[in-house]
């Protein structure tokens, strides 16, 4: 429990900032210094004034005492009651002063309203004592109540109450005093602790901001060295990883470069060939296979009682098969449709033959005006090939839909199934080398692939390629 308080408190402090921080801490040790000083001088000034109230009650007491020796003696009463207002006139402190004979009879008092009588219990004297003083608590605060023997006690006793009025007075002025100076000081410290924490945290929010930039990709800011200290240190580190980083970019770049340059390259080289090969198996294997197929028919024909018709049949259906197994074979090789209608045609076309080769319908949305320059076309083709292809090895879906539009300078296709699909989030769909191929197919034409699925959700490939103007080429 305590392990998991500790925690909580320290989640909370570890979020304020470094400012906050250090402005706390200043200001917690300046109220602690104010609060502890204050604290003590208030103590040591208690202490110190309270003995010195006690001593001045005593002191004004026996001199009361002494002086009224004689008007007691020559029963002055008069005398008393000058000697007791002279006492209170001269002494600010004193609130009553009064003197009582042997027996506890009040003979002089400084009271205007009437001697309060519970005040004779309260303190008193023996004879053989030199002093007693007693703190009695009034309304108006506590009262130092001093009593001194008369000539031993033998003609009476003086009494004097003096109060701390002015040792509270004083106390307060100190504390407001203490404060004040504890709020000035806390003023002065929290500026310069601002300055302070604007000297030290303005290099970290520099590196920071460093950091930041080469999140993305920006290696170009330096952070500027403040002074030779821990932190200085870092900065100069911190300047030599990015600089090491900016060069590890740069050859990262130029490899990119290098390798979209040898994939482009690769690719091309692959539809040329593949344009050759389809064109060599349309021009001339498939006119061999013709010839062949008409001759075995002319031989069929003219040999009708012949024992080889049969066999001149097989070997015209065989001839039959293959040559629609090489159309077939050239087609997937490169469609001249493609390069002679456009892709919207080449693609009605590739749906047309998968249909019709494995069963499962697919709904087609091509919304193109014009041709669109012949890699974009190609790219597009390959990839929704592709996932067609993906489609009937893995999806086990039972519809398909394929959508291209054009939208300014942007093509858009979307290619969507209704199969088992798979977990999107693992990338596990990134291992096959057919995806792969169709990212890499749009990124080498500044484009995207984004792949979206989940399991028992299908799965939906959507493609954006950007058209720059002069590439486009005019409708054939």
């Amino acid at each position: 429990m305590t392990k998991n308080f500790f925690r909580r408190i320290w989640g909370i402090a570890g979020a304020v900032s470094v400012r906050s921080k250090i402005l706390g801490i200043v200001l917690g040790f300046i109220v602690l210094l104010g609060a502890g000083v204050t604290i003590q001088s208030r103590y040591a000034l208690t202490a110190t004034m309270t003995a010195q109230l006690e001593e001045q009650s005593v002191s004004v007491s026996r001199d009361v005492a002494a002086r009224a020796t004689d008007p007691i003696l020559l029963n002055d009463l008069l005398g008393l009651h000058d000697l007791l207002d002279e006492t209170l006139a001269n002494n600010p402190n004193v609130r009553y002063a009064f003197i009582v004979d042997p027996q506890g009879q009040v003979i002089a008092q400084t009271f205007e309203g009437g001697f309060p009588l519970d005040l004779l219990t309260l303190n008193s004297v023996d004879p053989n004592e030199h002093h007693h003083t007693a703190l009695i608590q009034t309304n108006e605060g506590l009262i130092w109540d001093a009593a001194v023997p008369i000539l031993d006690g033998k003609i009476g006793t003086a009494r004097i109450g003096l109060s701390d009025a002015s040792m509270q007075s004083a106390l307060s002025t100190l504390t407001a005093q203490l404060l004040l100076t504890a709020l000035l000081v806390s003023a002065t410290g929290v500026v310069v602790a601002v300055f302070l924490t604007w000297i030290l945290t303005r290099p970290i929010f520099a590196l920071v901001s460093a950091t930041q930039s080469v999140a993305k990709g920006d290696f170009t800011p330096r952070v500027l060295r403040w002074a030779d200290d821990e932190i200085g240190d870092l900065a100069e580190a911190f300047n030599a990883m990015i600089e090491e980083l900016a060069r590890t970019d740069e050859l990262r770049r130029e490899r990119e470069v290098l390798r979209r340059q040898l994939l482009e390259k690769v690719i091309t080289t692959q539809e040329d060939e593949r344009r050759r090969i389809a064109r060599e198996l349309h021009d001339s294997t498939s006119q061999n296979l013709t010839s062949l197929i008409v001759g075995l028919r002319i031989m069929e024909t003219n040999c009708a009682q012949c024992a080889a018709q049969s066999k001149a049949t097989d070997m015209r259906q065989v001839a039959s098969k293959t040559l629609d197994e090489v159309h077939d074979l050239s087609m997937r090789l490169r469609p001249r449709v493609l390069d002679d209608l456009g892709l919207a045609a080449a693609l009605e076309r590739l749906v047309s033959e998968w249909q019709a080769r494995y069963k499962t319908p697919v709904d087609v949305a091509i919304q193109l005006n014009e041709r669109l320059p012949g890699d974009v076309e190609t790219a597009i083709y390959r990839i929704v090939q592709e996932a067609l292809t993906n489609i009937v090895r893995h999806a086990q879906a039972h519809s398909a839909s394929i959508m291209v539009e054009r939208r300014g300078d942007i093509v858009r296709a979307i290619v969507e199934d209704d199969g088992v699909g798979f977990n999107s989030k693992t990338n596990h769909g990134e291992r096959h080398l057919g995806l792969l191929g169709m990212r890499e197919r749009a990124e080498l034409l500044n484009g995207t692939l984004t792949i979206e699925s989940a399991v028992e959700r299908g799965t939906s490939i959507f493609i954006e390629i950007p058209i720059q103007s002069e590439k486009v080429e005019a409708a054939v």
